[in-house]
């Protein structure tokens, strides 16, 4: 049972910047990907970024072009998200999210992405104020 346990959430002024960070209780190399979901409140929960371990691929969702980056650090069974420019839009409960099938490298990412990912953690919260 992989475990994942993010943290690095918190509240900013538009403009600013986050880093979020997940930790991974097992080895990054063990699954396909890994991903930051978001859910802002009244909403479904929307993909943000996913990384492809094998590779090293990305895709974003188009909001979040430009000012997002994510990566890992397989060393440290690490994912993170850095967030600049950030948006009072981009004020959500941000997930990590880990083990999507092994043919699955982003095709039309967002688009049902959630059902893909078997693993979850229990989010951290990111608020922008104008």
């Amino acid at each position: 049972q992989v475990q994942l346990v993010e943290s690095g959430g918190g509240s900013v002024v538009a403009g600013g910047s986050l880093r979020l960070s997940c930790a991974r209780s097992e080895s990054t190399y063990s699954s396909n990907c890994m991903a930051w979901f978001r859910q802002a409140p009244g909403k479904e929960r929307e993909g943000v970024a996913a990384i492809f371990t094998h590779g090293g691929s990305t895709v974003y969702t188009d909001s979040v072009k430009g000012r997002f980056t994510i990566s890992q650090d397989s060393a440290k069974n690490a994912l993170y998200l850095q967030m600049n420019n950030l948006k009072p839009e981009d004020t959500a409960m941000y997930y990590c999210a880990a083990d999507c099938p092994p043919d699955y490298y982003g095709a039309n990412w967002p688009k049902d992405a959630e059902s893909l990912f078997g693993y979850w953690g229990q989010g951290t919260q990111v608020t922008v104020s104008s």
